[in-house]
Parts: C-alpha cells; sequence; structure tokens
C-alpha cells in the first residue's frame, strides 16, 4: 500500500455561507467513508488562527514560516490505498465534498509506519 496526501488550500473553498452547512456535512461523511473502508490514516485541517514558528535542532523558535514556503493552510487527508487510481478516486469523493480540487501527492517510500 502507498501513502498519499490529499489537499487543498483553504482559499479554493469558495461557497455560499448558506452551503456551508452542507459542505462540512458532506466532507465529513467522505472522510467518514474513508476510515470505514480502512484508508484513512489521517485527516483535518490548519488551524489558520494559530502562532506558527520555525523549531530548529538546538530547540529556539522562530516566528513564521520559511520564506519561500508562503502560506500553507486548508485541509489535509493522508490516505493509505494499493493503487494511484484508488488516490484518485478518494481525492474525486473530497473534492466533490468540499467543492473544490484537490492537490495528489504520493510520499516517498520509507513514510509506511
Amino acid at each position: 500500500m502507498t501513502h498519499y496526501l490529499i489537499s487543498f488550500p483553504g482559499s479554493a473553498m469558495q461557497i455560499a455561507e448558506e452551503d456551508f452547512p452542507t459542505v462540512v456535512e458532506e466532507s465529513h461523511a467522505a472522510v467518514a467513508a474513508a476510515r470505514e473502508a480502512g484508508v484513512l490514516v489521517f485527516a483535518g485541517g490548519l488551524d489558520e488562527a494559530s502562532l506558527l514558528v520555525r523549531v530548529a535542532a538546538d530547540g529556539s523558535e522562530q516566528l513564521g514560516a520559511y520564506p519561500q514556503t508562503g502560506s500553507l493552510a486548508g485541509g489535509f487527508t493522508v490516505i493509505d490505498v494499493p493503487t494511484r487510481e484508488d488516490a484518485v478516486a478518494w481525492a474525486a469523493r473530497i473534492a466533490a465534498a468540499c467543492r473544490c480540487d484537490q492537490e495528489l501527492r504520493v510520499f516517498a517510500d520509507g513514510s509506511a509506519t
């Protein structure tokens, strides 16, 4: 099996305020389906209001992200599936629920725990 990251930036979700409860319900249902199918590793969104720091090897902290990173926000789902086609199918299901395209990336070998 291979781990895949399905993600989207928070700014990609351009939905009407009245549709938000439905999108939340449907996105939670998509993640629940992945859990029930036994392919979910992790799902969640970053707290965009939390303090972002970089931590050095000595434990010191510096405010902010790497300059080249820019903003990293939005939702993330990690799945463990046998084929890329399976990953695309789950990404499509999440895209439909969230009403926005999803980015799909595969983790490098050695990521499995």
